[in-house]
């Protein structure tokens, strides 16, 4: 099967998992409502009545239905990886779906994301080799920390993605982005397993985003931010980190920069500050941009947008064109400045 014939099995999937993802979501929110798993206002939340927040049920159903399906239909099909892709990604769904209604301890839920993430990678889903930017092509051999690596950067990923979920819309919208240029990347990379996990992504997220967007009707909880995260590591273990020749992690690190820089900062924050690393606080990105004027949409558009800047300017990068990077860069992020400061005034018209 050529390339064509893996991007149409891809777009397949896409639109497969949109559509399951978009009728199972009223079915979540049934689901939600019979377990008890509602999301009733904190002083930190922006929602100010109980909402439904097992929206993650529709992701997980439209990926995995959708996922296996098509994948059957690719000739050379690693059934030890799909296996670990399964496993994993199911366990870490279950995790999420008894977190949503029981709240878990921290500690249960760290050490469930640490088995999720070693049945991958001895399955064969790890980081093997990398290469590091403006250092050359020469690949830089993980060995004996393949395993602990991988293990690292998937729990990681994982919980930066359930941290941005704070916004209608934004961890959904963010995925959505971020699985899309991964898409793009897997096909310039040539890596078809990736190309069709991330595009399948993409699609379960944008059936789920009507329903969450400012005013959200269901959130997707830890259900679906969890496992949106833990897949996003896969994927980007599967493609980018083992192409060295024509990837480096700095690309997949800028693909996901927007949860891995906010997640950094709030470590950062909350350490100096005295506090456990794994407390809730209104310091993150999202809450920032609230209250600081921006209204819900604004805030969750502006940071949809810094997504794209990153993710573009990774696919640029990939290109091995570092001017050609730097300009996209920069002519998106003037776009974007732009585009906050007249959503800024608008509002300070509004106040007047």
């Amino acid at each position: 099967m050529g390339n064509i014939g893996y991007i149409s099995l891809s777009f397949i999937a896409f639109i497969l998992a949109f559509f399951i993802s978009f009728f199972m979501t009223p079915v979540a929110k049934k689901i939600a409502f019979k377990v008890g798993a509602i999301a009733k206002p904190r002083k930190r939340d922006m929602h100010s009545k109980p909402i439904p927040r097992m929206g993650g049920i529709a992701i997980f159903t439209g990926f995995m239905i959708s996922f296996l399906l098509v994948t059957w239909k690719m000739p050379l099909t690693n059934i030890k990886q799909i296996v670990g892709i399964v496993l994993g990604c199911s366990i870490i769904f279950i995790l999420g779906f008894f977190d949503d209604i029981y709240e878990l301890n921290a500690k249960i839920k760290f050490i469930i994301q640490l088995i999720a993430a070693t049945i991958v990678a001895l399955c064969g889903i790890r980081i093997d080799f990398f290469s590091i930017p403006f250092i050359g092509d020469n690949p830089v051999y993980t060995n004996l920390l393949s395993i602990p690596a991988t293990i690292i950067w998937l729990v990681s990923i994982t919980n930066a993605v359930n941290l941005i979920d704070g916004l209608d819309g934004l961890a959904a919208g963010v995925s959505s982005i971020a699985s899309l240029c991964l898409m793009v990347l897997s096909i310039k990379a040539g890596f078809p397993p990736a190309t069709l996990l991330t595009a399948t992504l993409a699609g379960s997220c944008m059936g789920f985003l009507p329903y969450n967007f400012n005013p959200a009707s269901i959130f997707m909880g830890d259900t679906g931010s969890t496992f949106l995260g833990f897949t996003l590591g896969i994927t980007s273990v599967l493609g980018l980190l083992k192409g060295y020749t024509i990837a480096t992690i700095f690309v997949a690190v800028l693909v996901l920069g927007l949860p891995i820089f906010d997640t950094a900062f709030a470590i950062i924050r909350r350490f100096l500050a005295g506090k456990p690393i794994m407390s809730a606080d209104r310091g993150h990105l999202h809450h920032r941009l609230v209250d600081n004027g921006y209204t819900h949409k604004q805030a969750v558009v502006t940071l949809y947008g810094v997504s794209s800047v990153l993710g573009l300017t990774a696919i640029a990068f990939f290109s091995r064109d570092l001017k050609f990077a730097v300009l996209v860069f920069i002519a998106m992020a003037i776009l974007l400045y732009f585009t906050v400061r007249k959503m800024t005034s608008f509002n300070k018209g509004k106040e007047d």
